[in-house]
């Protein structure tokens, strides 16, 4: 009787344990950025997706300091999907150190391209800036530091021929925080990469009178790829009654090279046949296609991923 109940107790056991690890291999979570940026309501409608769509799934979305923090996260295994803009992608996989990656991230593999992120450079119109050499000797925030906002202002700040020694003051902020000095009036101008109509920006322009800054096709040009010449259009944020010349750069969602194909394939599969939910959370994702998911991919596709596209004709 007792060799019967251990065998029992043994079996419940094992079967205990196996459901745990299952149920483990089910949970996903979506690393995103700020929560006034455009993919913290993007991952929570990505989230949302895996729930509705994937049984059994567990999904969850981790507010980050964006990129580069998805990044190094995924490669410690800490999250199973992400946002992240391409050049910081690139450089993750280069193993760069000044753009904050001490070792190659060999784990990182691609999911897709979404939308693009827009360099904006917005100021407070009593700052006096119109063009990026006003900039000079004034107040900045650039982004949390080594961030993949920050590369950006970088990138920018470089092509113009300016330094961070140039400005009056350069803040590490996220995008909120960034806002809330300006309305202050403790800060002149913010550089933010993110999607047209970015929260933080309308919630700006809603408040005080703001210039965006042009950022020169031949500034864009200065830089190269993975820039690329784009517009913010007229009206995108209030008081804005003019098309901006502006950069833009590609944004990528990734995982890691241990995730299972089939559980990669179903979060490929959900997003893009489920896109009008996407573009319900914001407006940056009427840019996502099928048409251009594997356009400039700076790492290897995972192969869950890279499965669906076959099926659907763009992959070979």
């Amino acid at each position: 009787m007792l060799a019967k109940f251990t065998r029992v107790a043994a079996v419940a056991v094992f079967t205990m344990a196996g459901s745990a690890v299952a149920g483990a291999q089910d949970f996903i979570n979506v690393l995103t950025g700020g929560t006034s940026g455009v993919y913290y309501p993007m991952g929570v409608a990505l989230s949302k997706i895996y729930g509705d769509k994937m049984p059994g799934s567990r999904p969850s979305v981790q507010a980050t300091k964006a990129s580069v923090e998805n990044l190094t996260l995924l490669q410690q295994g800490k999250g199973e999907i992400a946002f992240t803009l391409g050049d910081s992608l690139a450089f993750a996989w280069e193993g760069n150190e000044e753009a904050g990656f001490k070792t190659k991230l060999d784990k990182l593999r691609g999911v897709a391209a979404i939308y693009p992120n827009y360099i904006q450079v917005v100021a407070t119109k009593d700052s006096g800036i119109k063009t990026l050499a006003d900039l000079k000797g004034k107040r900045l925030s650039v982004g949390a530091p080594k961030s993949g906002t920050e590369l950006n202002a970088r990138a920018i700040l470089s092509a113009a021929g300016i330094t961070y020694k140039d400005l009056g003051k350069v803040e590490y902020l996220p995008f909120a925080e960034s806002v809330e000095l300006m309305k202050n009036r403790q800060l002149d101008a913010t550089l933010q990469s993110a999607g047209l109509g970015v929260a933080s920006i309308r919630d700006l322009a809603n408040s005080v009178e703001i210039v965006v800054v042009e950022v020169p096709a031949s500034f864009v040009d200065k830089i190269g790829a993975p820039y690329v010449k784009a517009t913010i259009p007229a009206g995108t944020y209030q008081g804005q009654t003019a098309d901006v010349p502006a950069a833009a750069v590609v944004n990528y969602l990734v995982t890691r090279s241990d995730m299972k194909d089939d559980a990669v394939y179903a979060m490929t599969k959900s997003m893009f046949e489920n896109l009008p939910d996407l573009i319900a959370a914001h407006s940056a994702g009427k840019s996502i296609s099928l048409d251009k998911a594997l356009e400039g991919m700076p790492v290897p596709m995972h192969p869950g991923a890279l499965r669906y596209f076959k099926e659907k004709g763009v992959a070979k």
